[in-house]
């Protein structure tokens, strides 16, 4: 009797052993939430439904995109940070979510402790536009006429501690000069102004500058990124005119809550690079001028550590603070 009732036991035990083993396979069982914390529409509302189009494809689970705004991106961001870690809620994560953390006197969650990365998506450099009214060709010139100008040159920004004004304070720091920052709501607002020579230069990401670019109502100076763009080939980067460790780019990750078990991300971070590497998004990226950057969670969170620390040290430097 007690070796029939240790056999129904383990055949109990191998029967739970391998249901839940087939419920962690079973992910996902049901459609997952990509949480974007900006109104539908700007780029990172774009390049978040392109990839829930094509994880729907391959997860066979609807990806859902809610758009979440406010707060410069805190609101979307801490509703995923205080989410079930389980997979089925996830961000959409920008540069603003590296660098709220230094910006913002008071934040609902911590960047670095409550959300890991799963994987980055893609990039689109920022770009320093001229107003075709400043004598300066170069960066090496702008500089050299800042200095001569001392708070005589201003740069334009979509608002205060947007990565538009903090690239125009990263580059008065690494320069040694004192261009003033003119904040204006939204950086669409900045343009009429820089064509006019209100505004002498603007740090702006190259999908919004290239049509201006292309007409040539303004002057593109160098791309702050590490490599020169095909959509701009002709434009030097910043370390090409000296600036080695000058680097601003518009970026896109997928995160999730901490504590999403280590199987969920693994997963998702492999359908996240094939997703990157079918035709259909390759387009859709190349059409924004924004370069796929598939790797490893790994290389996700060092990417993310390195912009928390760079931004941090431009925000302390430039004294800038959330509007």
């Amino acid at each position: 009797m007690p070796n029939k009732i240790m056999h129904a036991f383990v055949i109990g035990l191998t029967g739970a052993v391998l249901c839940a083993d087939a419920d962690a396979q079973a992910y996902p069982a049901k459609s997952v939430r990509l949480i974007v914390p900006y109104a539908a529409g700007g780029g990172v509302d774009i390049v978040a439904r392109a990839l829930a189009q094509e994880l729907t494809k391959r997860l066979g689970q609807q990806i859902i995109v809610d758009n979440r705004t406010g707060a410069g991106g805190n609101i979307g961001s801490d509703a995923v940070a205080k989410a079930a870690p389980d997979g089925y809620t996830l961000l959409i994560a920008s540069p603003a979510n590296a660098v709220n953390a230094s910006l913002y006197a008071k934040m609902p969650y911590d960047p670095a402790r409550d959300l890991i990365p799963v994987g980055l998506v893609a990039t689109v450099p920022a770009v320093l536009l001229a107003s075709p009214a400043l004598p300066a060709k170069t960066v090496k010139e702008l500089v050299a006429l800042a200095k001569v100008k001392a708070g005589g040159l201003n740069f334009g920004s979509g608002g205060s501690g947007t990565t538009e004004h903090l690239a125009g304070e990263m580059l008065n720091s690494q320069a040694g000069i004192s261009m003033q920052h003119v904040p204006y709501k939204g950086g669409a607002a900045v343009l009429p102004d820089l064509v006019s020579g209100q505004v002498a230069v603007f740090f702006v990401n190259q999908l919004f500058a290239l049509p201006y670019v292309k007409a040539g109502t303004v002057r593109a100076l160098a791309l702050a990124s590490d490599e020169r763009s095909p959509a701009l080939p002709d434009v030097p980067t910043m370390a090409e005119a000296g600036f080695p460790d000058f680097r601003v780019s518009v970026w896109y990750g997928i995160m999730a809550p901490a504590g999403t078990p280590k199987e969920i991300v693994a997963q998702l971070n492999r359908e996240i690079n094939a997703a990157l590497a079918s035709p259909e998004m390759k387009e859709r990226l190349q059409a924004m001028s924004a370069r796929p950057l598939p790797g490893t969670p790994e290389h996700f969170a060092a990417f993310f550590a390195d912009e928390m620390t760079r931004w941090a040290r431009v925000v302390k430097t430039s004294g800038a603070k959330a509007e």
